[in-house]
């Protein structure tokens, strides 16, 4: 789509504001809006906006910042009322000399993705966010009881939490996702809403779009949608399984080879390599919050230890399933990431640790195919070498100081601002009494 075709587009629409969106380092995304009648004048020349409160963008006296528009990207607002509709667009940002902005999340992964190009590749994710929905329990914000008492893929004709995922369901597909299919999974008021895979960008770019949406719509219904790794003790947190392929433009799969016993490639090797080299750095990024490390502990179908396997869900890596004459399918499926991390940057990460892993030819050790690691004790781990993802985000946040991969991949702008933000998340921890401490200690110190 052009400029002209978006013009055309939005009038027929009846769109009376445009969203122009973006994100920080962290993955929150911001909003510039326009009346529709701004719209020409915003294709033809960017939008200015001061950048100097946006977290990871620039200084005070080197504020200005430009949106430049992406109109593949426009969608409507599906729960905006008639008579204020609104569109939405994501927008790169620029500086003021006309360069592209280095402290923008998603022109980092344009500029990766602009490598493997120059090969002919396409790198593609399928990821699957998980969310829960809750209902207020007394206080605005805390202490939320979850919406409904089904369990994994459980079904009930009267459930309203299955009226509010078709609700959720029918307004991404009308945002433009390729919406598969939404279930509920294994913890009460715990759902998940997979779309078909894509090119990253497009990915990255629906993540977001799921994300805003369902919180959205939640609200309309009086629910909390939380993205929250771990927004409650004793049950299973939220992941976002990262399903990844490379492929030629002319659509063959790199990752198989006919002649292999498990049908990978020396491309599909390098890259599992790859990735289970950086996965202590490359967590700080794609599990980027104190929380998250609470998911990311032994049980709870939390893939803790590196290693790779075919079918394994203790593993980090899992090669789901292949079907023969399904060479298309063939994937790895990456466990770690959740969905609090900032899409742009996670899959910048990912595809950078997997080229190095591809360029330096590594392979990766033996699958770990039969074997719950879960019911491994540490000593017969560490017999098989099976290192252990970090255990906090300080851990993750000091393996990342020490990988010049990933920081050259984000660049050295959007680094210091991700490693300030969340040092400073670590650093407000600290000082914060929890129920846990209250309840352990108030008594018997």
């Amino acid at each position: 789509m052009d400029g002209q075709e978006l013009l055309s587009r939005v009038k027929e629409d009846g769109v009376k504001f445009v969203s122009l969106q973006f994100t920080d380092v962290t993955g929150a995304v911001k909003s510039v809006d326009i009346p529709a009648h701004r719209l020409r004048s915003a294709i033809e020349n960017g939008v200015w906006f001061d950048g100097s409160s946006v977290e990871g963008f620039a200084r005070i006296q080197e504020s200005d910042m430009r949106l430049v528009l992406d109109p593949q990207t426009y969608a409507i607002l599906p729960w905006t009322p008639v008579e204020a509709r609104r569109g939405r667009i994501f927008c790169d940002i620029y500086a003021p000399d006309g360069s592209p902005f280095l402290g923008d999340p998603r022109g980092a992964l344009k500029r990766i993705l602009g490598r493997i190009e120059q090969h002919g590749w396409v790198f593609n994710v399928g990821p699957e966010p998980e969310f829960f929905l809750f209902r207020r329990n007394g206080a605005q914000s805390i202490y939320p009881v979850p919406h409904d008492v089904g369990g994994y893929f459980d079904f009930s004709a009267n459930d309203e939490a299955v009226r509010v995922r078709t609700e959720l369901m029918d307004a991404l597909y009308h945002m433009g996702l390729d919406v598969e299919m939404g279930h509920h999974e294994v913890a009460l008021g715990q759902h998940e809403i997979d779309f078909r895979f894509a090119e990253a960008l497009q990915t990255a770019d629906n993540v977001l779009t799921l994300k805003y949406t369902v919180k959205a719509i939640a609200a309309q219904h009086g629910l909390v949608a939380s993205f929250m790794p771990k927004p409650l003790f004793g049950i299973n947190g939220s992941g976002m399984h990262c399903h990844q392929s490379l492929f030629t433009r002319q659509g063959v799969n790199m990752f198989f080879d006919a002649q292999d016993e498990f049908h990978l490639s020396d491309v599909a090797y390098g890259f599992i390599a790859g990735q289970l080299m950086h996965a202590r750095a490359l967590s700080a990024i794609a599990a980027p919050t104190i929380n998250s490390y609470k998911r990311l502990v032994p049980g709870y179908e939390a893939p803790v230890y590196i290693g790779w396997a075919q079918l394994n869900r203790s593993a980090l890596i899992r090669i789901p399933r292949y079907t023969q004459g399904q060479d298309e399918s063939l994937r790895a499926e990456l466990r770690c990431p959740d969905p609090s991390a900032n899409p742009y940057l996670a899959f910048t990460v990912m595809l950078a640790a997997a080229l190095d892993g591809i360029d330096k030819k590594l392979t990766p050790p033996a699958p770990l195919n039969n074997i719950n690691i879960y019911h491994l004790t540490r000593e017969e781990r560490q017999m098989q070498d099976i290192a252990e993802l970090p255990g906090s985000l300080s851990e993750a946040l000091r393996e990342l100081e020490q990988d010049q991969v990933l920081q050259e991949a984000i660049g050295p702008v959007i680094y210091e601002a991700f490693w300030r933000a969340k040092w400073a998340e670590i650093e407000e921890s600290r000082m914060k009494v929890t129920d846990w401490e209250v309840e352990r200690y108030l008594e018997v110190a």
